[in-house]
Formats: C-alpha cells, sequence, structure tokens
C-alpha cells in the first residue's frame, strides 16, 4: 500500500485521478447565523461548495464558520505580534484539551494533544513498555499505520505481533462471532490489543465496550504489568459516534479530530486511562506534571489550528453529540437501504447500525472503485472515496453536512452507473 501523501490522497479521497480537473475555489458565501437545531442552519456554517455532494468529509474535512474565524483571528495575531501574541495565549492549549476531555467524559490529565491520529498510533506503541515473552493481539482490518506502528514495537522489544481475521464477511459481522474470534486469541502473554473502532476499509463498527469487557474478564487475576491493554483507533467513531471513554471501555484512544468533529486541519489526541504503561517519546514543553500533558509532544506547532480546537467542540456540543450520531446513523441508513436495492451494487457494510456507523461501502458490477468514483464527480458533482486498503470498495460518508434528498440523489445516481 502506497502511504506517500499523493497515494493516500488518491486512495482516500479518490479525487486525483484521470480526467480529473481542478475546480475553481468558490467565492466564499456570507455567514448566516447559527441555528444549532435547524440542519440548514448547520450546514450553512460550512464554506463548502453548494454545487458539489459532500460524502468524504471524513478523509479530511472543512470547517464551519466558528473554527475558520478562530483559526483567522489566532493567524492574524501570530502574524501581528508573534512573541506577545503567542504568550498572551498559551492558556488556550489547556483550554483546547479541557473541551476534548469534556467531550469524552474524561479527567483532563488523561488527554494529550497531537497533530494526528497517526501520531497518536506513534506515541502508543513505540511507548508502551512491552517485555519479549509478552505478545501483541491485532486484526487483518487495521489501517497501515498500526500495521506499521506494531511492526516496529516488535522489532524493538521482541515481542511478537499475531493479527487475526475478526470476520469473513463484513457484510455479516456479528458481535458474538468477534468477541469469540478474540477471546480464541488472546493469551496468558498477551499485553496489547490493537483494534480499530470503525473500519475504514468495510465501514464495520467493533463492539468496543463488548471487547472491554471481555479484557476485564481475561485480565482478572493478572498482575498489572501482564494485563492486556485494550487500544483503540477511533478516528471513524470520534464525532460520529454517541459514546465517551467510559461507555467504551477502552484503556487508550487515538483520533484526529479534523475529519467527523470537521475540527481545525493537523490536529488530534491521545486519550488514557493507564498511562504508567506507557514511556513518553517526545519532550513536552508543558510545566503541568499531568500525563496528558507530559505525553503532548514540545515543539512549536500550528498553534492556530491547535488553539481553535475549543470552537470546533463547542460547536459540535451546540448541535448536541447524541443529535449528531443520530443525525449520521440516519442519513447512513438511508443510504444503505438505497443501495441494497440496486441489483448492480453489492453492499458490504452491514446494515445493523450497531455494527456500523458513517462509512458506507460498497461495490458497483464491471467497475473498479476508482472509476466509479470518478463518474460520481464528473456526471453527478458527488464526491466521494476509495477504500486505501488492497481490497478497494467505493466508500460514502453522510455526515451533517450533508442532507437526506442528497442521499436520494446519491442512490439514483449509483443505479445509473455502467462500465
Amino acid at each position: 500500500m502506497d502511504l506517500s501523501r499523493r497515494g493516500l490522497f488518491a486512495a482516500g479521497a479518490g479525487l486525483a485521478l484521470a480526467g480529473c480537473t481542478a475546480q475553481p475555489v468558490p467565492a466564499t458565501r456570507p455567514e448566516r447565523e447559527f441555528d444549532p437545531q435547524d440542519w440548514v442552519s448547520v450546514r450553512d456554517q460550512f464554506a463548502l461548495d453548494p454545487d458539489l455532494i459532500h460524502l468524504a468529509a471524513y478523509v479530511f474535512a472543512g470547517q464551519p464558520a466558528p473554527v475558520r474565524r478562530a483559526i483567522d483571528e489566532h493567524r492574524r495575531g501570530l502574524d501581528v505580534d508573534t512573541a506577545g501574541y503567542l504568550h498572551d495565549n498559551e492558556h488556550l492549549e489547556n483550554e483546547a484539551r479541557t473541551a476534548a476531555a469534556d467531550y469524552l467524559g474524561a479527567p483532563v490529565t488523561e488527554v494529550a494533544l497531537t497533530d494526528s491520529t497517526t501520531m497518536g498510533i506513534g506515541l502508543l506503541y513505540a511507548g508502551v513498555r512491552l517485555r519479549p515473552d509478552q505478545d501483541v493481539v491485532t486484526t487483518t482490518h487495521d489501517f497501515n499505520a498500526t500495521r506499521v506502528a506494531l511492526r516496529l514495537l516488535a522489532e524493538r522489544t521482541g515481542a511478537p505481533v499475531r493479527e487475526i481475521a475478526l470476520y469473513d464477511d463484513p457484510r455479516t459481522a456479528d458481535t458474538t462471532e468477534i468477541v469469540a474470534r478474540l477471546r480464541a486469541a488472546i493469551g496468558p502473554r498477551t499485553r496489547v490489543v490493537a483494534v480499530t473502532w470503525v473500519h475504514s476499509g468495510t465501514g464495520v463498527r467493533l463492539p468496543i465496550r463488548a471487547i472491554a469487557d471481555l479484557l476485564t474478564e481475561l485480565n482478572a487475576g493478572r498482575a498489572e504489568a501482564d494485563q492486556a491493554l485494550l487500544c483503540v483507533d477511533g478516528v471513524h467513531g470520534f464525532g460520529a459516534v454517541d459514546a465517551g471513554v467510559e461507555d467504551l471501555g477502552c484503556d487508550f484512544l487515538t483520533t484526529g479530530t479534523h475529519k467527523w468533529l470537521y475540527g481545525p486541519r493537523g490536529t488530534g489526541l491521545l486519550w488514557g486511562r493507564r498511562w504508567a504503561a506507557l514511556d513518553p517519546l517526545i519532550p513536552t514543553f508543558s510545566g503541568d506534571l499531568h500525563p496528558g500533558a507530559q505525553f503532548t509532544p514540545g515543539g512549536y506547532h500550528t498553534f492556530e489550528h491547535r488553539w481553535a480546537l475549543r470552537e470546533a467542540f463547542a460547536f459540535h456540543r451546540d448541535i448536541g453529540r447524541d443529535r449528531v450520531a443520530a443525525r449520521i446513523r440516519e442519513q447512513a441508513t438511508q443510504l444503505k437501504e438505497g443501495l441494497a436495492d440496486i441489483p448492480t451494487v453489492r453492499l458490504v457494510t452491514p446494515d445493523d447500525p450497531e455494527l456500523s456507523a458513517g462509512i458506507v461501502c460498497c461495490e458497483v458490477d464491471g467497475l473498479d472503485a476508482f472509476t466509479a468514483t470518478r463518474m460520481l464527480r464528473e456526471e453527478h458533482r458527488i464526491v466521494a472515496s476509495v477504500t486505501p486498503y488492497e481490497q478497494q470498495y467505493l466508500r460514502f460518508g453522510p455526515g451533517i453536512v450533508t442532507m437526506p434528498d442528497q442521499i436520494e440523489q446519491t442512490v439514483k445516481a449509483v443505479a445509473t452507473l455502467r462500465p
């Protein structure tokens, strides 16, 4: 798999394709008063091209007006008086961490700020203490960043990494089977269980709470240093599913905030409840002694983006985490039901909303996923993507920037696709 920026963009966004040409950037529309109870008003907070149906925001999302305003304000301040503005606004980093903690339902001391999900993955698996006589269990469904990080962990420690499949057919994935397969794979020497909350290649959402309960059972009687840690890449559940860390029950969660949360680009977080199992890797610039600060890498960041996280969480909170999740669930269900009725389409993602989230994957007879994505954009002004894995599917992601009538249009457009 091509992990270069160009390769990931081509696979993930499905825009760098033969026949696609850059479109002029539309003029910014006037901002309208925000009513968080009105989905049209929510959509109007974004500067997205209104002539496109945006079903790939989970790749790299645009920001709503409050976030854009905050970024612009901080950028101007840093440009005018860099040292002074930086000094006067250092407190905003902790406010961003506090906003993330409030969203997660966790103490602020447990949240580290990162630049991306991948940075969190690197900090987590390069920092975890692992003996050669212990092992790691992960899955064949995880993104390559996790698989590479675990390979490096194995090379560093000598501990083996074992990959298992949690399901054979994503369409019929089942909680009982997923938990049973993990139970069979986790041994007395397993120290790390590395999984992804929502699989970006299939749209399957893992039952993280059930997996956490399994580990609680298996950890009973084990010494602290021998207990299995549940480590979760949460990027496609975070902002799309109404759940906090207590609901999930995992030990670590890494995520970016520039996808389903529609937060500033280049921002993310790593949450943990068992920080003593990790060693910090990058010196922090924070004088605070709590783990969240100590595991936040130092250096000079894109502060105008990091500080605007506060507004991103506020925007999401004003709408309501439960309402956002319900909106995504309703449109994903509408999309799956429509695609399932098309004879030329094979749906990949489970119907069960408890085993799926916002990502919906499918195949169209006779068309590879890149061609289907290009046709949807060129002929129907629909922005979809391609799963960035060896098995490539056509992928959609309804969200708070899409409307039910646009989902209906998308179903009709997919029905017209032919080789």
